[in-house]
């Protein structure tokens, strides 16, 4: 026997307000069941066809010769609900096209209840039931659980009124997160726009104006001037988990992947023999990937910290360098295109997944090589402009995670008649209630 989905709780309404179970006052229709080995991504082979991925994004990528009722025909404004996964919500965006199964249209059948008021309050319920829905793998939402749901219903005139208000506020609200997207989804850009001007002289023209220092200053200079010493360890076999505090282990690659070192990522060693105390990793270690994916080889980073005790991997090597250069403009420099494009270019291998670069390849890396106290201040302009974007960026994120928040809260508000929008006078659902 089933367990029964404990529903979302009824709260007190304003007095012209009532409750009204869903089933009573919609239409709701499962998709199709289509044959999906004649499904056809991004060839217009057929009719468009709405799966469970498509709900919220509003447009589709899959098309099947296949035909159907025309009740499983979605038009453009319908509302979607998704019945497996996350329960979610959306308004089709796109043409006409066929609904597959595990998807749901549910229409207003009542006019006692507008679409868009169904459409901005379905959202919260669904996901209160997903939260107590159990299940081992994917969760499973039925239109007897949705028929079930209990719907604040206020008079239609007053739904109207919290409609354009929602609209409104929304309006605004997508405006701000649009751009505190746009900060976000342009940090890579502008960071590397900062260290092309870094390696390329303009971040310190002033700095040289006013010591009057010529660009003619700057030389190119190979990776193999300037390394004085490269260390790998060995590929062991491994427990493939981090080492606890007393147990030693290897750096896997993803190590050293993401821009800072993550001691987490490394693999366990199981006998005592395989600890070599010459590639054990310390503080201020400079880290080169030479194998990963033709866009991540070549990575670096310089160790911040470490607390368990790791040795080098065939795959992760330590450079040392000589005077004429800092290592920290070497890090910088391996995130910039200039590196990027040389790595790729020197990078063997066939495989996408895995491609290699070679010390001999490796040392013969180009580098724009400036000064000691150039290079410094290149340092310290990069570290306080990279400090400034990194918070320009985290502030963005909190910004998108607030309007998310806000838009709920006028939800919220908005089904409990806490908009300001409720008109007292308007003429109480509860007198139509048993002809509903």
């Amino acid at each position: 026997m089933s367990k029964r989905i404990q529903m979302p709780p009824i709260y007190p309404l304003p007095n012209n307000w009532t409750w009204v179970e869903l089933g009573g006052l919609t239409k709701i229709i499962s998709g199709y069941p289509f044959n999906s080995k004649l499904f056809s991504d991004l060839y217009t082979d057929g009719r468009p066809l709405v799966r469970i991925r498509d709900v919220v994004r509003g447009y589709t990528e899959t098309f099947t010769p296949e035909d159907c009722p025309e009740q499983n025909i979605v038009h453009k404004n319908d509302i979607l609900i998704g019945m497996d996964g996350d329960f979610n919500v959306g308004k089709w965006q796109s043409e006409d096209a066929l609904l597959n199964q595990r998807v749901c249209f549910i229409q207003s059948t009542s006019e006692l209840l507008l679409n868009d008021y169904l459409f901005y309050f379905l959202p919260r319920p669904l996901k209160q039931i997903n939260d107590v829905t159990p299940s081992v793998t994917v969760k499973h939402l039925s239109i007897k659980t949705i028929e079930a749901i209990m719907i604040p219903l206020p008079p239609i005139d007053e739904q109207r009124r919290i409609i354009v208000l929602i609209e409104s506020l929304f309006s605004k609200l997508d405006e701000a997160k649009e751009k505190a997207q746009e900060v976000v989804d342009g940090f890579e850009a502008r960071k590397a726009a900062i260290l092309h001007k870094a390696f390329s002289g303009e971040l310190t023209a002033t700095w040289r104006k006013q010591r009057m220092v010529d660009i003619e200053c700057w030389e190119a200079k190979l990776w193999g001037e300037l390394i004085q010493r490269i260390e790998a360890g060995k590929n062991w076999k491994c427990e493939e988990r981090p080492p606890y505090y007393n147990e030693f282990g290897v750096v896997k690659v993803s190590a050293v992947t993401w821009g800072e070192f993550n001691e987490l990522e490394s693999k366990t060693c199981t006998e005592p023999e395989q600890w070599n105390e010459k590639t054990q990793i310390r503080t201020g270690d400079f880290l080169f990937s030479r194998a990963n994916t033709l866009q991540l080889v070549g990575n670096c980073v310089i160790v911040a910290e470490i607390e368990r005790r790791l040795m080098l991997s065939d795959k992760i090597l330590r450079l040392s360098f000589n005077d004429l250069v800092e290592p920290y403009y070497v890090l910088y420099f391996t995130r910039s295109d200039f590196y990027r494009q040389q790595v790729e270019n020197l990078a063997s291998g066939n495989q996408e997944s895995m491609r290699n670069i070679s010390q001999s390849n490796m040392r013969m890396i180009e580098i724009p090589l400036p000064s000691i106290p150039e290079q410094q201040e290149i340092i310290k302009i990069l570290d306080s402009l990279f400090r400034k974007e990194q918070q320009i960026k985290e502030t963005a994120e909190e910004t998108i995670i607030r309007i998310d928040m806000i838009k709920k809260s006028i939800l919220s508000r908005a089904f409990r008649g806490e908009l300001g929008t409720n008109d007292p006078t308007d003429e109480s659902v509860e007198l139509l209630k048993q002809t509903i």
